[in-house]
């Protein structure tokens, strides 16, 4: 890839990985709309990498607190608020862990299409709004507890299927269950950092059984600038969902739909 789809690709994803309005949309318009090749398994690995990173950093702090508060008190019968959310995110991990083992071939297979991108960009953005606008957000994230993070976690399994959106689904979860925006956010957010990590790992075995050729610049950029662009777009979209809510990120996926089902379908 030369250095303008790179550019572009990286911004794509970075952003639109932690906005609720699906990645997996946004990075076949390049594709459909100027007839570029698909970006390869390693320029996948390498922005995947670069937003991980961003949350990472944008998080270090609780970050942490939760680990010292795992393995101080995570094992207690009386552990702490850190130690508590630590075991929160990991419970609300293993629903999408498992549905993901079982049904990726079948996802690979039947559901990456622009038809199933289109239907659940628009399906899902509705729901966001409902959870959004009909449900009082009142609860903080010391409030969760182990059905409401396995809730979380087997709608974050519907993130399978393209064009859902696994912040946008988590987020929606969290709000439905009547959580307060910023905490859905950042619940989300946290949530999102062990399955990049694993499948950032995945791809990178997958990479290196391939046995490719490399090329480490292409790459080294793509990191840096999907992790740049990722860390705007989360600290960003917290001042502004704190702020208005998610209406504009509904509109916006109602908007993106029609666009793909007018021209892409």
């Amino acid at each position: 890839m030369g250095f303008f789809e790179t550019f572009v690709l990286a911004i794509v994803q970075g952003i639109t990985e932690f906005l609720p309005i699906s990645s997996s949309a946004h990075l076949i318009l390049p594709s459909q709309v100027l007839g570029w090749q698909d970006q390869g398994l390693a320029f996948d690995v390498a922005v995947h990498f670069g937003t991980l990173l961003a949350v990472v950093w944008y998080y270090r702090a609780e970050l942490q607190r939760m680990i010292a508060g795992f393995f101080t008190t995570g094992f207690t019968k009386t552990p702490n608020a850190d130690a508590k959310l630590s075991w929160m995110v990991a419970l609300a991990t293993v629903p999408a862990v498992i549905f993901g083992l079982l049904g990726e071939s079948f996802i690979e297979e039947n559901l990456r299409s622009t038809t199933v991108i289109a239907t659940t960009t628009i399906v899902f953005g509705v729901i966001l709004g409902l959870s959004d606008r009909f449900k009082s957000h009142r609860n903080d994230l010391t409030e969760m507890t182990i059905a409401l993070a396995l809730a979380i976690g087997f709608a974050q399994a519907l993130a399978l299927i393209p064009g859902t959106s696994r912040s946008g689904i988590t987020m929606t979860a969290a709000l439905f269950l009547g959580f307060h925006r910023l905490d859905a956010a950042r619940f989300s957010f946290l949530l999102s950092i062990p399955l990049i990590l694993a499948a950032s790992g995945l791809k990178t075995i997958e990479l290196i059984s391939a046995d490719t050729l490399v090329d480490w610049g292409t790459l080294l950029l793509g990191v840096a600038i999907s992790g740049i662009s990722a860390w705007a777009g989360i600290h960003y979209f917290l001042q502004l969902v704190d702020r208005v809510g998610m209406l504009p990120f509904v509109i916006y996926r109602l908007l993106l739909g029609a666009v793909l089902f007018l021209f892409f379908v």
